[in-house]
């Protein structure tokens, strides 16, 4: 039995194809290990979206190549796509399969194996051809719904590694959803580029998550990051549902108007809060969550103040920060007045110190109500970890519970920390 390993950076998509990729690989008797271990094939699913996800990507395929010196080794994902002439003249490398062909990664294996003349490219290209995961890396269920994008903000590269917008046939979908509820997955966790422009004949994003609820069976759904458009006002009603956790990531990148033009955003800041407060309204403590880039082109002190004045009026649980990254072959990178990384770091690390604060906040509002937490992991003293249905994460102090259960708690705590822990005991 060959025995191969995984390393995935970057996005939800890239954790989707690898966890649908391993299931592959051990329907065909290979023997999946840790990274890191002794492995006959080792698989790095890449992320190439910002400076620092390049160096991720390039340090891991150092390590790899150090701890697995005589692995055949496969290189994938976006910077895969992106670098790709460059990463084939790496001697460290025996094949880099972009995007586009990343399904063919087990059958350019097993090629490989059989003593073949291998070429990537000269596989089916295919971005949806993954077969539904039975056994993955996580206690959640990624369900992959689209790809690419066509919105070309002025400083992202996704569109040029992703390829354009397209949208999964939706039966597919729903079928993938139910063979994983087959499995006993108890969250569902709908992913892609540009979810809210979903589009497959009669169905756009509303419709299919509103015909995803309805399947039969215990489980919940989550949509992960998506951009602030391509779905109306209508879709919130959809969180009346039980099944829809109450827990959105909506990318804000910046308060200023000014900015967001320059980045080629197709919403305004006060757009934005207004769907802020409306869910909030709507919902109360529902969890709102972001992207912030600071450092943009032209930012100036302020536009970078009304940034973080438009996440104290919202309120953010958490903020994912990014520092402003040139990305060669955007129009971002052409533009005048880039701004010197020390001022950049210094932006990052306020609104790094403001998303504590909110974070701490947020989390302190649970305590006194209860929660639906999905057992995902176990501490040192066998005490139960996983999230609540707002996505918050919470410790259960009580032994002798099981892995992929629903249990409600009540929240009584909190433990402090750079991830603030929610205590909780069982009703």
């Amino acid at each position: 039995m060959k025995k191969v390993a995984f390393k995935t950076l970057g996005c939800r998509l890239n954790l989707f194809e690898t966890d649908a990729l391993a299931s592959e690989f051990a329907r065909r008797n290979y023997e999946v290990v840790e990274f890191g271990r002794p492995a006959d094939v080792v698989v790095i699913n890449t992320c190439t979206v910002t400076n620092q996800s390049d160096q991720k990507s390039r340090k891991v395929i150092n390590q790899a190549a150090r701890k697995n010196k005589n692995a055949l080794t496969i290189i994938t994902g976006c910077m895969a796509t992106h670098y790709k002439e460059k990463l084939q003249q790496n001697e460290k490398i025996d094949y880099v399969v972009d995007n586009e062909h990343k399904t063919s990664v087990l059958s350019v294996v097993e090629a490989h194996f059989r003593g073949d003349t291998v070429n990537p490219d000269n596989f089916e290209k295919n971005v949806f051809d993954f077969e539904p995961a039975d056994d993955t890396f996580h206690t959640r269920s990624f369900i992959k719904i689209q790809d690419g994008c066509n919105n070309f903000c002025t400083f992202c590269i996704v569109p040029k590694v992703r390829g354009r917008a397209v949208s999964r046939p939706a039966e597919d979908i729903f079928e993938n959803i139910r063979k994983v509820i087959g499995f006993s997955y108890k969250e569902i966790v709908l992913t892609g580029v540009n979810l809210g422009r979903y589009r497959y004949e009669k169905y756009d994003f509303e419709k299919l998550v509103e015909t995803t609820l309805a399947i039969p069976g215990d489980f919940r759904v989550r949509i992960s990051s998506i951009e602030p458009d391509g779905y109306s006002e209508s879709f919130f009603r959809l969180f009346q549902n039980p099944k829809l956790t109450p827990h959105m990531h909506i990318c804000l990148q910046s308060g200023s108007e000014d900015i967001l033009l320059k980045m080629r955003r197709i919403y305004t800041a006060g757009e934005f809060e207004e769907v802020a407060r409306k869910l909030r309204n709507d919902y109360p403590g529902f969890n709102l969550t972001t992207d912030i880039i600071v450092g943009f082109p032209g930012e100036t002190e302020e536009d970078f103040q009304k940034t973080l004045e438009v996440a104290r009026r919202i309120g953010f649980g958490h903020i994912h920060t990014f520092k402003y990254s040139v990305r060669e072959g955007t129009r971002a990178a052409r533009m005048p007045d880039q701004i010197p990384e020390k001022i950049k770091t210094a932006r990052s690390d306020t609104v790094r110190k403001l998303a504590g604060e909110m974070k701490l906040e947020y989390r302190k509002s649970f305590i006194g109500k209860k929660q639906t937490v999905l057992v995902e992991t176990f501490d040192r003293k066998g005490f139960a970890k996983g999230y609540g249905e707002h996505y918050v994460p919470v410790i259960i102090e009580q032994k002798g519970l099981e892995k992929n259960k629903f249990y409600g708690v009540s929240i009584i705590g909190i433990i402090p920390g750079k991830e603030p822990l929610l205590k909780g005991d069982l009703l």
